[in-house]
């Protein structure tokens, strides 16, 4: 079965290309239903870097979840500060239903294996909640989507992992029952070169990548910014465990042009 990813135009207006996006990969009514909440996983490592998803983006994707009575924006806490602190960015949008929460301080947990370590995660992330994944476009071989489930690690070692990462990355993903919808903010595509406390380059790109298959998001996102699939630890990973689809002779990127859009 071919995969389906949305790419489409957010420079004439991000609620207008997200509905569309929507639509062309088949809604998320399976999703957005009353009796399940909606956990959001942002991207947010040090917001001294930029590079975490824009205000206008995450607001659209919450608001989309019409039916659902909560929408939780979640972090970890990390050598950069407590989750609640970095996630003061999207202040604005916070409501009795849009909230943020620490996944390092929660009560409930539900436990799953990470390159051989039990790892204690947060039950928000966890069926029968309906979990996005939603970060920046990034360059280089970190990737977007699976990278930001770094953060679904409760404590602040995260970085033990990095020696493994693809592994690492991709049993997050199914210790937490997979993620339902992927969306890669690109309104801008971040350099790959870190600098504590320093704000990343960046290039105004103006598009927005959506899907059900994370693996598949994540594939032609790569494209977008100019890497190699398979050179992304979590895909090679996922190919080698038949989870989702890195070919994309197998993918149908609807709405724009991949072309168009490659550099």
């Amino acid at each position: 079965m071919t995969s389906k990813v949305a790419l489409v135009r957010s420079d004439r207006g991000v609620s207008k290309a997200y509905a569309q996006a929507l639509k062309l990969i088949g809604g998320i009514d399976a999703l957005n239903v009353r009796d399940r909440s909606v956990t959001i996983k942002v991207g947010i490592y040090d917001q001294r870097n930029l590079n975490y998803p824009t205000p206008p983006v995450v607001q659209t994707v919450a608001d989309a979840f019409t039916r659902a009575h909560q929408v939780r924006l979640v972090e970890s806490d990390n050598h950069h500060g407590s989750a609640l602190e970095r996630l003061q960015v999207w202040k604005t949008l916070f409501s009795e239903r849009v909230m943020p929460f620490n996944l390092s301080t929660d009560p409930q947990i539900r436990e799953g294996v990470v390159c051989g370590e039990t790892i204690q995660f947060s039950h928000v992330l966890c069926k029968p909640n309906v979990l996005v994944s939603l970060h920046a476009a990034r360059r280089g071989t970190m990737g977007s989507i699976f990278k930001n489930l770094l953060g679904c690690i409760p404590d602040t070692r995260k970085e033990r992992f990095h020696e493994k990462l693809g592994v690492a990355l991709i049993d997050i993903a199914s210790a937490v029952d997979w993620i339902d919808l992927a969306v890669i903010d690109g309104t801008y595509v971040y350099g790959s070169e870190w600098k504590l406390g320093k704000p990343l380059q960046r290039e105004q790109r103006n598009f927005l990548l959506v899907g059900r298959d994370p693996v598949a998001v994540e594939t032609v996102g790569s494209l977008l910014v100019g890497e190699t699939p398979l050179t992304i630890p979590s895909l090679a990973v996922a190919k080698q465990r038949g989870l989702g689809e890195t070919d994309i002779n197998n993918i149908e990127v609807v709405g724009e042009s991949l072309e168009a859009f490659i550099p």
